[in-house]
């Protein structure tokens, strides 16, 4: 089997660097890369990738082995059918572990032909930290190292105007452009650097918002021989991911102009403001996971593909999303529901196995922020209960009593939240266990008791899923 590099699959670098990208994990090569790769065939962007490895321990001596190249898988559903495709990415240029070769580093700030700083260093990464206490070494964090290269840059070219880049963040964080250009300049002020330094940042530099939306479960290590051998290469960076994709951009009109992806025909949104897209999201996608994991598995299903086939959970999580989400968002209704119905064909996805106990992981705090807010905004624009939702709450209560049907559920949550339902749960009747539950201001930031009707409808509920379970007790029996 051949080794992947240049020279072996016949692939030259053809385009200078234009993106300098920090993080060479899954999803970036899975999302960024693969678009970029589009981009450069089809919409003439004439680009190549610089990786930075955010981390002293990574992958770049990989992709430095590779030089650069990779095969992306695409797994899934899309229009109601399979897809399977295979693609070689060839936009990387190399990668460089800044970690003992800081001055290397900051050399690519000179690079003329840059044009963008694209990054996911995860949530945690756009923080600023004051033990870096200057740049005379390499900073630990991602802004400080961000903050330090530049500063070698706006020197480098005299604060010209026209070398000011685009920071594209898609860490999964609200507002990660603002966040990152904030911490940026708090180095500014920590190092105190030129205040013609920070008007560059402000006046010059564009920071995108962004949301990202791809599930990329990485390296295939189960049947990655398999994989090598119809490659035929001996590929250490396959990457697998699904099709549905989506990138919104909150930034000014230039970047679209300059970051063609849609002229790709990807599915990238160039907008004044991702926040209806982001809260489309949560509510949608993330809210649907939430809602529909308890409810399936107190009814024995155990991954999100079987309980979205399933006639009762599937018409309950369909009925949730367009009867009681939809009508709460503002975004138009033909886009809210095709982004609903390629969510129930992701769930859908056959090559990827999602089981719900993993999904359950915290599933109070996820239940506050990505359904509640769906369950209050309904009952505000239509004065009514979603029952859906409210059942959901209902199996979520009953999720977490730590059993059912005879078999203990390996509940996964902070410890004050698991004690918190073995408390309620020793409660006579339900009904008390559930008001104690809505009451609890800790979890929901408010007393749900007192929106009228409430208490009563997930008590109804739970009382529906009781007489479910002991049926269910009784037939096993």
């Amino acid at each position: 089997m051949k080794t992947l590099n240049r020279h072996t699959a016949n692939v030259p670098l053809q385009f200078p660097v234009k993106v300098l990208q920090f993080g060479e994990g899954n999803f970036l090569r899975g999302f960024v890369n693969w678009m970029i790769d589009l981009m450069n065939e089809k919409a003439g962007f004439a680009g190549s990738v610089q990786v930075v490895q955010p981390i002293e321990q990574g992958i770049v001596h990989l992709i430095n082995e590779q030089d650069g190249l990779y095969h992306l898988l695409l797994n899934g559903i899309s229009g109601g059918k399979p897809v399977q495709e295979q693609r070689l990415i060839s936009c990387i240029a190399g990668g460089i572990n800044p970690y003992g070769k800081y001055n290397e580093y900051l050399a690519l700030g000179e690079n003329p032909d840059l044009e963008f700083v694209i990054s996911n260093t995860t949530e945690a990464g756009i923080a600023f930290v004051n033990t870096d206490v200057n740049m005379d070494s390499l900073p630990d964090s991602f802004p400080g190292k961000l903050t330090a290269l530049l500063y070698h840059r706006f020197k480098y070219f005299n604060g010209a105007a026209d070398k000011a880049l685009t920071i594209i963040p898609c860490e999964l964080i609200d507002k990660n452009g603002e966040a990152l250009r904030n911490a940026i300049l708090q180095y500014a002020r920590h190092w105190e650097l030129p205040q013609s330094f920070s008007s560059w940042i402000t006046e010059h530099t564009v920071f995108c918002n962004t949301l990202v939306d791809r599930i990329v479960p990485g390296f295939p290590r189960e049947n990655i021989k398999e994989i090598q051998q119809e490659l035929g290469y001996e590929d250490k960076l396959v990457v697998k991911a699904e099709p549905f994709h989506l990138w919104v951009i909150e930034g000014p009109d230039a970047v679209k102009d300059a970051f063609p992806a849609d002229k790709a025909g990807l599915q990238v949104k160039y907008v004044k403001d991702q926040s209806p897209y982001r809260t489309r999201k949560v509510r949608i996608l993330n809210g649907a996971h939430t809602a529909l994991v308890p409810v399936a598995y107190l009814q024995g299903l155990r991954t999100v593909r079987e309980a979205v086939e399933d006639k009762q959970a599937g018409n309950f999580i369909r009925e949730a999303i367009f009867k009681e989400i939809i009508p709460t968002l503002d975004l138009p209704e033909e886009e809210l529901e095709q982004f609903a119905n390629d969510v129930i064909e992701r769930f859908q996805n056959p090559f990827i196995r999602h089981e719900l106990i993993s999904i359950a992981l915290n599933s109070v705090s996820k239940y506050k922020v990505r359904v509640l807010p769906s369950v209050l905004e309904y009952h505000k624009r239509s004065g009514k209960l979603p029952e859906m939702l409210l059942h959901s709450l209902a199996a979520l209560i009953l999720f977490y009593k730590g059993s059912w049907g005879g078999e203990t559920i390996a509940l996964n949550d902070a410890a004050d939240v698991i004690d918190f339902f073995r408390e309620a749960w020793k409660k006579e009747k339900p009904a008390a266990t559930v008001e104690m539950v809505l009451a609890n201001k800790d979890f929901w930031n408010m007393d749900l008791t007192q929106i009228s009707g409430l208490s009563e409808m997930v008590s109804q509920q739970l009382q529906v899923l009781q007489q479910q379970e002991n049926k269910a007790s009784v037939k096993a029996a």
